[in-house]
């Protein structure tokens, strides 16, 4: 891993490039493009000769691409008692946790007694990304498609990658459960754009949700406007800030289990006030890996896009967090909960030694679903409100309207639209 010292030389500049977002690759941007492209004029055809291409099946017709009902009842019995049992008390907390994010329409009257307010309606079609690459991300289907569900958007498309045209039975018995309506075998940004622009077999969404690999974020981020979308979640990343009450077996452990999604883009940082944490840290982290059945993965993440970066104090471990603006930020230190004010770029916080990265991941019931490669800056993680389109509403009796209309009729003068001051005055000339 690279290190960073507060005290040394440049480390301001070398601070500088760990921001850097990894949201913007010319040649991935580049490749993704022509991708879009073919999709949006040739349709379920370059959908079949991508998919050959990239996830290595060919498809008969694009018929093949849709999950049948047989192909959901044998994922249905293949899957374990016990890891059904798993993702139904996932589910729960997902379900508790995302129906008090649902917002409610309102209504009141404003100083003039005009009523206004807004209402919130389900999106009614929307489309869900779901990874199924090197690892079938199962939770990622209840932290999205449960969503959509609870929200009450009605149609809930899903894309997922095929190995052989088959997907993972776990992976399919978690979106039937959590409510997809229908499933298609597509990956990559060939997907996204296939739920964009609509094709024959797949009729287009009002919104594209999920997160994906980098060629998935650039598609996210090149169809925005054709199609809604929720926030850009790329590889995954995690930042712990530590001082000298840190446990360095438990933060080597969490960092590993995110560096061990394999895209080799993913991030993990380790900020520090105690040199004592790092050199254990770093002890904990050789010794872990011996065991991982994914450690090459691991050591190229760490290899390349991970970092120790010593700090002086909380405070400056705090700015450096909300500088890199890390998806998942871990707080192993005294006083945790008084350094959260401080904090607010990251995608999700988890205080203390009990509180891991992975609980969140998995069952503890926000949407794992979190900006990456600095979007935190802007996006917050997926919520539930996300499924929902808000609309104003606007009732004027006569009484309000004559209290407003001067002052309509003032903003119509200033920007030289006489006509919008009429379309109110003319209302009292009768």
């Amino acid at each position: 891993m690279k290190r960073l010292d507060y005290r040394s030389p440049g480390f301001e500049a070398h601070l500088a490039a760990l921001e850097e977002t990894s949201l913007f690759d010319p040649a991935i941007e580049a490749r993704t493009r022509d991708i879009i492209e073919a999709v949006r004029a040739r349709g379920d055809d370059a959908l079949i000769a991508t998919t050959a291409r990239f996830d290595g099946w060919q498809a008969a017709n694009a018929t093949a691409f849709r999950v049948t009902d047989a192909e959901l009842r044998d994922a249905g019995n293949a899957v374990s008692a016990e890891f059904k049992r798993a993702a139904k008390f996932a589910l729960r907390n997902i379900e508790f946790f995302n129906r008090r994010g649902l917002r409610s329409g309102w209504s009141a009257r404003n100083p003039q007694g005009a009523t206004v307010g807004e209402k919130y309606d389900p999106l009614q079609r929307v489309g869900i990304y779901v990874p199924g690459g090197t690892a079938p991300l199962v939770s990622s289907s209840l932290m999205t498609v449960a969503l959509a569900r609870v929200a009450g958007c009605p149609e809930r498309v899903v894309c997922t990658p095929a190995r052989d045209g088959k997907v993972n039975p776990a992976l399919l018995f978690g979106l039937k459960l959590s409510g997809a309506t229908e499933i298609y075998k597509l990956g990559g940004s060939q997907a996204v754009a296939a739920m964009a622009f609509g094709t024959p077999t797949i009729r287009r969404v009002a919104k594209v949700f999920g997160p994906g690999n980098a060629y998935v974020v650039a598609a996210k981020r090149l169809l925005f406007g054709h199609v809604g979308v929720d926030l850009l979640p790329g590889p995954s990343e995690l930042l712990v800030i530590a001082d000298d009450s840190a446990e360095a077996p438990l933060i080597a452990a969490d960092m590993l289990a995110q560096a061990e999604h394999g895209s080799g883009h993913e991030r993990v940082f380790l900020v520090t006030t105690s040199e004592k944490v790092e050199a254990a840290v770093r002890a904990e982290i050789e010794k872990q890996l011996a065991s991982l059945s994914r450690s090459d993965l691991c050591r190229k993440v760490l290899a390349n896009t991970a970092a120790v970066i010593v700090a002086r104090s909380l405070a400056q471990a705090a700015e450096i967090a909300n500088r890199i603006a890390p998806e998942h930020l871990e707080l192993h230190c005294k006083g945790a909960r008084k350094l959260l004010p401080k904090l607010t770029t990251a995608g999700a916080i988890f205080i203390g030694r009990w509180s891991p990265t992975v609980a969140g991941d998995f069952v503890a019931g926000p949407s794992h679903e979190l900006p990456t490669g600095g979007a935190g800056r802007i996006f917050p993680g997926l919520t539930v409100d996300q499924f929902q389109r808000r609309t104003s509403v606007v009732e004027y009796n006569a009484a309000a309207l004559r209290k407003s209309v001067a002052a309509i009729g003032e903003f119509a003068k200033a920007e030289g639209l006489d006509a919008h001051g009429r379309s109110a005055t003319i209302r009292f000339e009768r």
